[in-house]
């Protein structure tokens, strides 16, 4: 029973991320860097709510009042800022196949920074999924003519987040950290809306309620996916959370394509094919490795934890 609801948290989570991009596509004509200072704001508020009502307020005074875990908490606040704008403008801009290629590689890019940072051996599987990775890459540039930044800046920013955020230890929730991260980035949001309003370009108002409204729910949007993958995390073994997390991908593919009517040019194709065999390689390795008799020091590393092993943004 705990893994059956597991997986239906695990799903729902991976599907409300995959599903975002159309609520995002309902924001127009507000711009991207407006959309993310609203995102910060109100997901803060919806934050300190449920660190009230699960009762980790204890837990939230502790970590802001430890400079170490503060300061790695700002770090890791800018590289999901990042992460937030680039995905937001991807959808702003048409660009949302993009985005969702970026969350394809990101398991492939977590391995390529465990080697350089963390400086794991990989086995030779692993390799071979990043070379074709990489294979991908250069089919994109090279006959589709265009390097896919988006999907480049998507990937290594969430990368890099779930390194930093190793540094906090195993016993911050992940709502306590989305707080401090988020209270990080409120006050510039706050100031980029007030010189917004004072330049007559905020778009918060004038637009109908509706449109406010669709706005302040950005923070709903990006904290009940964040409950319901904690709640998954602690119901299903790694393997199985590790491939329900390719249907958020998926279903962005699928809104951008079929929903959203983005174009994909044959040399695009051919490079998101290479991207799904370099994901299968990885994968049957990676379930090949958790079923032997001991687990081996590649599987100790990066995707040990859970905000590390390739998960999709918050």
């Amino acid at each position: 029973m705990t893994s059956r609801s597991g997986l239906a948290l695990a799903v729902g989570a991976y599907a409300w991320w995959g599903g975002l991009p159309l609520y995002l596509s309902l924001l127009a004509p507000t711009k991207s860097v407006e959309v993310i200072a609203h995102r910060a704001v109100w997901s803060l508020v919806c934050c300190l709510i449920v660190v009230a009502v699960t009762k980790r307020g204890r837990e939230f005074i502790s970590v802001i009042t430890n400079p170490r875990t503060v300061w790695i908490l700002g770090v890791s606040a800018c590289l999901l800022t990042v992460n937030w704008l680039v995905f937001v403008y991807s959808v702003e801009s048409g660009q949302l196949v993009d985005g969702a290629l970026g969350y394809f590689i990101n398991p492939l890019v977590t391995v390529a920074l465990a080697v350089v940072f963390l400086h794991e051996r990989l086995r030779p599987a692993q390799w071979v999924a990043l070379g074709v990775a990489a294979s991908a890459v250069l089919v994109i540039v090279i006959a589709y003519g265009r390097f896919p930044w988006i999907a480049i800046c998507l990937s290594l920013s969430w990368g890099l987040y779930g390194y930093v955020e190793k540094g906090i230890g195993r016993n911050v929730s992940a709502v306590t950290a989305l707080s401090v991260e988020t209270l990080w980035v409120t006050p510039p949001a706050i100031g980029y809306m007030i010189w917004l309003s004072a330049e007559g370009r905020q778009t918060s108002f004038g637009f109908g309620v509706g449109h406010t409204w669709l706005l302040v729910g950005v923070g709903f949007m990006t904290v009940v996916p964040l409950l319901l993958f904690n709640g998954a995390a602690r119901r299903l073994p790694l393997s199985l959370l590790g491939l329900t997390q390719y249907l958020c991908p998926v279903m962005q593919f699928l809104v951008a394509v079929v929903v959203l009517r983005e174009t994909m040019a044959p040399a695009r194709w051919a490079g998101f094919v290479l991207v799904w065999v370099a994901l299968v390689i990885l994968s049957a390795d990676a379930l090949h490795a958790s079923r032997s008799a001991s687990p081996t020091p590649e599987l100790d590393g990066p995707v040990r934890r859970g905000r590390w092993r390739g998960r999709t943004p918050r």
